[in-house]
């Protein structure tokens, strides 16, 4: 990591500010050679975290923008490195010249996540922190956003240290045992091993049973848009997006293919799945879209399905509904309300689910549709504090430790030799370095910040 690093951290449109940020040994020096203090400061005696004004030149002293500029020495900089930020005005071309003049006093551009990742390697955050960064980034909602910042201040790391530093405590006791044979382990001793082992993996458990709500949080629930033809399936699409997403017509089988779309609603994010109506038909292309509705159900775990309250329940209505899995969460959306229903308290037990009326066309409806949707899912409703994983690889080295503890209490209920015990317990000490960094092959790291925008 000797080089010295640069790259825009604002994006390359226009904007009010934009932020070049530079790392390593020599961002000092080299930013010395591009910006001039107002006041005669040199940045070698420049107070940390100060900002100062000043005036941003080119290599012939040419100016190229009036700016600020803020040293942050290394270690307690983001990056454990001297880093140094040009606060620029949000032009293109005043950031690409900064750059440019950059490169020419030595300094390289950084590759996507290369800041985030010398903090990593300078132990400035671990590997689950390093993540929260980009995902923090990537939020799309507000859950999503307190989750990653949670994450951000060590949430996950904390609570993986107290089950490492346990098992840690274990392996020396056992080590100890296997360097004196002679030194009998009793009975007492040994359930306290068993309830360690156990409260470790418990503590595990709990851990990767969030994870099915953190793919929530970070993709969407998928909800699909189900029901017979000219329903007004897309136009329930269009009316929470706000905007024509899908095309509607008044002849039926008009939608052909699934169209998605992303949608806060409910206190969660929506991956609305708008899809072909349901029916019998001859036509090839309306059958392959009724093949793609039925790929959608099977991965939903939210089924919006859609009824005319216009018209009399139909034997399709109660087609769509056999084709939802079992296990899926269900409304029965009755579309129409800006007409005349007749539809009756015996035809909404007939369908036996969650009922809500509404109009596509007006937008009557929706919030009773909403209180709906968050009685389905009271879990998301809660703000989360950085405990929900939502990083697959998280979840699976973490399902790694839980295989390994129980391997090792299974031993150690057999009553097999300590260096049995032992191996089970270390690979789950490895499985849980790999979620914090603690363990981590270079190959892996590498990837890992391939994820990130350049400039973080």
């Amino acid at each position: 990591m000797g080089d010295t690093i640069a790259a825009i951290a604002t994006g390359g449109s226009v904007s009010a500010i934009g932020i070049v940020r530079i790392s390593g040994e020599g961002a000092i020096e080299a930013a010395e050679k591009t910006f001039r203090a107002a006041d005669g400061t040199k940045l070698a005696d420049a107070e940390n975290r100060r900002m100062y004004y000043g005036e941003l030149i080119d290599a012939d002293g040419g100016l190229i923008d009036l700016c600020l500029c803020v040293i942050s020495r290394g270690p307690g900089s983001y990056t454990g490195e001297d880093t140094v930020e040009l606060h620029c005005h949000g032009s293109p071309v005043v950031l690409s010249e900064t750059m440019r003049v950059l490169f020419s006093n030595g300094v390289r551009q950084a590759r996507a996540g290369e800041f985030t990742k010398r903090a990593f390697l300078n132990g400035r955050m671990d590997l689950t922190q390093a993540e929260a960064v980009i995902d923090l980034i990537e939020s799309e909602a507000p859950a999503a956003a307190k989750n990653a910042a949670g994450q951000l201040r060590g949430a996950i790391r904390q609570r993986m240290d107290a089950v490492y530093e346990t098992l840690l405590d274990t392996v020396a006791h056992f080590h100890a045992v296997v360097d004196y044979p002679d030194e009998e382990i009793d009975d007492f001793i040994m359930q306290e091993y068993q309830s360690t082992l156990r409260s470790a993996q418990e503590e595990l458990m709990r851990m990767l049973a969030s994870h099915e709500r953190g793919r929530v949080l970070r993709n969407g629930l998928p909800t699909a848009i189900i029901g017979r033809p000219n329903t007004g399936k897309s136009s329930l699409l269009n009316a929470l997006l706000g905007y024509d997403r899908a095309i509607v017509t008044e002849y039926p089988g008009t939608t052909r293919d699934t169209v998605e779309e992303k949608i806060l609603f409910g206190g969660l994010m929506l991956r609305l799945i708008d899809t072909a109506g349901l029916r019998k038909t001859r036509s090839s292309v309306e059958q392959l879209g009724v093949e793609r509705t039925l790929s959608a159900l099977r991965c939903a775990g939210l089924v919006l399905l859609v009824i005319d309250g216009s018209e009399p329940l139909q034997e399709e209505d109660f087609d769509a509904m056999r084709q939802i899995p079992p296990d899926a969460k269900i409304i029965a959306v009755v579309n129409k309300s800006d007409l005349p229903s007749v539809l009756s308290t015996d035809d909404f037990e007939r369908l036996g689910v969650r009922h809500c009326s509404v109009s596509a066309l007006t937008g009557a409806g929706f919030e009773t549709l909403d209180a709906e949707v968050k009685k389905m899912f009271p879990e998301m409703g809660t703000s989360p504090s950085g405990e929900i994983i939502t990083n697959a690889r998280q979840a699976e080295a973490i399902s790694s430790a839980i295989e390994s503890v129980s391997l090792a209490r299974e031993a150690l209920s057999a009553f097999v030799t300590p260096d049995a015990v032992l191996t089970d317990i270390e690979l789950a000490l490895a499985a849980i370095g790999e979620v914090t960094g603690k363990t981590m092959r270079e190959d892996v790291i590498s990837r890992i910040f391939e994820r990130f925008c350049v400039g973080k």
